[in-house]
C-alpha cells in the first residue's frame, strides 16, 4: 500500500509526463503547490516508487517517468473524472443534432470529432448488418439479366446486393417478390433471415413464382451473404505527432496492424462492456505494446452493438479521454435506440 506522500509524488509525475513527455525530477515536483515536503524527501519517495515498479529512470535524465504499472495504478486508483469544456460538449452535441439519413454517417462524424478533440487515432466498430433488423427491401431491375436488392436496416444502413435475375422472372414476378419480402421480413433480425427464408417465404414463393427454384436460389445469394466488418478510423497520422513514435519501424508496424480491419475489429469486439483501458503490454498485439487503447461500448437495451476506441501513447490524457468516450458512447446508444 502506498503512503499518502508516495501517492502525491506518483500523481504529479504522471500528470506532468502526460502533458510534457519529459522526465520530472525532485526539484520540479517540490515546486508544485500541493507539495509541502523537501526535494530530499521527494527523492527518497521516488526511490521507493522506483523499487516498487511504479516509475522508472531514463538513460538521459535524472528525472523519472511512469512505468506501465504506474499508469495502471493511476487509472485504477488516482484518476478523477475530467469535466469536458463547453466547446467540447458543443462539438459532440452538434454531431447528433442534424438529421442523418444513415446511422453510419453519425459514426463516421463521431470518429472524426474524437480524433480532432484528442489528437489520437479514433476507431469505431459499427454494428454488423447481421446484428440489426430489416426495415425495408427494394429490388430494382438493372437489365433482363441483373437486378440489385437494396436492404435498409433499422439503423438506417443501406446495403446493395447485386444478383442475376432468372430468365423466367418477369416484371410481375419481381413485383410479387418485393411484396412478399416486405410483408414477411420487415422487422425481422437479419440474423434470422435464413430461417424465415427457408420457412414461410419459401412457401409463398412456391405458390406465386413461375420458377420457384431459380428465384429461391438467387434470393438466397442476395439476402444471406455475410458482409465485411464496418470499421471507421480517423486521425491515423496523429500518431506521428507524439514524441514517443519517432521510430520508423515501430510506426510502420503499427500502421500495418491498423490496416488489418478484421484484426482490429476483433480486438474491439472482445474488449468487454463499458469503459476499458489497455496499457502497453496489456494489448493483445506486439505492435500495440507502446500504446494505450481505451474503449467504450454502445448498445441497444442489453445488447452490445459496437465499440468506440482511442489509440495513443501510454502517456494519454486518460481522464479526459475516458470522459469523452463516456459521453460519446451514451450519445451513440441514444441515437441507435431512436432508429428502432
Amino acid at each position: 500500500m502506498l503512503t499518502e506522500r508516495q501517492l502525491q509524488v506518483l500523481q504529479v509525475i504522471i500528470d506532468e509526463f502526460i502533458h510534457t513527455a519529459q522526465p520530472i525530477g525532485s526539484r520540479a515536483i517540490a515546486k508544485k503547490e500541493d507539495i509541502s515536503f523537501s526535494p530530499a524527501t521527494i527523492r527518497n519517495e521516488m526511490a521507493d516508487l522506483e523499487d516498487l515498479g511504479f516509475i522508472e529512470k531514463t538513460h538521459t535524465s535524472s528525472g523519472r517517468i511512469p512505468s506501465e504499472k504506474g499508469y495502471r495504478f493511476y487509472v485504477d486508483h488516482l484518476l478523477s473524472p475530467s469535466r469536458l469544456s463547453r466547446q467540447e460538449m458543443t462539438v459532440i452535441a452538434d454531431t447528433f443534432q442534424r438529421e442523418m439519413i444513415e446511422f453510419e454517417k453519425v459514426v463516421q462524424k463521431s470518429a472524426r470529432v474524437l480524433s480532432d478533440l484528442t489528437n489520437y487515432t479514433s476507431i469505431i466498430l459499427g454494428p454488423r448488418v447481421f446484428e440489426t433488423t430489416l426495415k425495408q427491401i427494394q429490388i430494382i431491375s438493372l437489365s433482363d439479366q441483373a437486378a440489385v436488392a437494396i436492404l435498409v436496416t433499422s439503423t438506417g444502413h443501406v446495403e446493395n446486393r447485386y444478383f442475376n435475375v432468372p430468365a423466367s422472372m418477369n416484371a410481375s414476378d419481381l413485383e410479387k417478390l418485393v411484396n412478399i419480402l416486405n410483408e414477411r421480413l420487415t422487422g425481422v433480425p437479419i440474423i434470422q433471415l435464413q430461417e424465415k427464408l427457408y420457412g414461410e417465404v419459401a412457401e409463398l414463393l412456391l405458390k406465386h413464382s413461375s420458377d420457384f427454384e431459380a428465384t429461391y436460389n438467387y434470393l438466397k445469394a442476395a439476402l444471406l451473404e455475410e458482409q465485411p466488418v464496418k470499421l471507421y478510423m480517423d486521425g491515423k497520422t496523429n500518431i506521428l505527432l507524439q514524441p514517443e513514435f519517432n521510430d520508423v519501424h515501430k510506426i510502420q508496424a503499427l500502421y500495418s496492424v491498423m490496416e488489418q480491419e478484421e484484426e482490429m475489429a476483433n480486438i474491439l469486439r472482445t474488449s468487454g462492456e463499458g469503459i476499458k483501458v489497455s496499457i502497453g503490454q496489456e494489448n493483445q498485439l506486439d505492435e500495440m505494446q507502446d500504446c494505450s487503447l481505451i474503449t467504450a461500448t454502445y448498445s441497444l437495451g442489453e445488447k452490445q452493438m459496437g465499440t468506440i476506441a482511442l489509440l495513443g501513447p501510454t502517456r494519454m490524457e486518460y481522464s479526459r479521454v475516458i470522459s469523452l468516450l463516456n459521453v460519446l458512447s451514451k450519445r451513440l446508444t441514444n441515437t441507435f435506440h431512436s432508429w428502432y
